[in-house]
């Protein structure tokens, strides 16, 4: 399959935020598998426990220590709170700092690992560097209505950069 695809991206920031949701840890192979597309269901089903969330319209994705060269990394299945005051049965909560980001969108007939690539690519040819506060190597935002087993998922892909260049 012949894949000429572009990704129009932009640089964007998003605030300090905290989040609750489910733990997935495993390789790149298992969640190829589908491993962390049962935590992005089981997240779904479960919002409703979920104290103080809002934008519930959104699934974020976020992964950490997802490096190209690596072969493990643990991926969050959450939603934004407003606060956090308690956390449900198997659930986590984490906060996220305020970032600047690499962002596009992939498309339902793009090919997810072309749509890293060209994100990777874009950031390299703008001059920006690649920025792993605690490791988190990349963030996705999912309708939190799409099915997680649908085999052409819309994301939005975030990777966290630094823009001022050492300037």
């Amino acid at each position: 399959m012949t894949i000429n695809q572009r990704n129009e991206a932009k640089i964007m920031s998003k605030e300090a935020f905290q989040a609750v949701g489910l733990k997935w840890a495993g390789t790149f192979a298992e969640a190829g598998a589908g491993g962390i597309r049962a935590i992005h269901r089981m997240l779904q089903e479960r919002l409703p426990e979920i104290p103080y969330a809002i934008h519930t319209d959104t699934l974020l994705g976020l992964s950490y220590h997802a490096f190209p060269d690596g072969e493990g990394f643990i991926h969050y299945g959450v939603v934004e709170v407003e606060r956090i005051e308690e956390i449900p049965a198997g659930m986590v909560s984490l906060s996220v700092p305020a970032l600047t980001y690499a962002a596009c969108e992939h498309s339902r007939q793009h090919s997810i690992e072309q749509s890293y690539n060209n994100i990777y690519s874009w950031i390299h040819e703008q001059g920006y560097t690649e920025y792993n506060p605690d490791h988190l190597t990349h963030f996705e935002k999912y309708p939190m209505s799409q099915d997680p087993y649908a085999d052409n998922p819309e994301f939005i892909i975030m990777i966290p950069v630094q823009t001022d260049q050492g300037k």
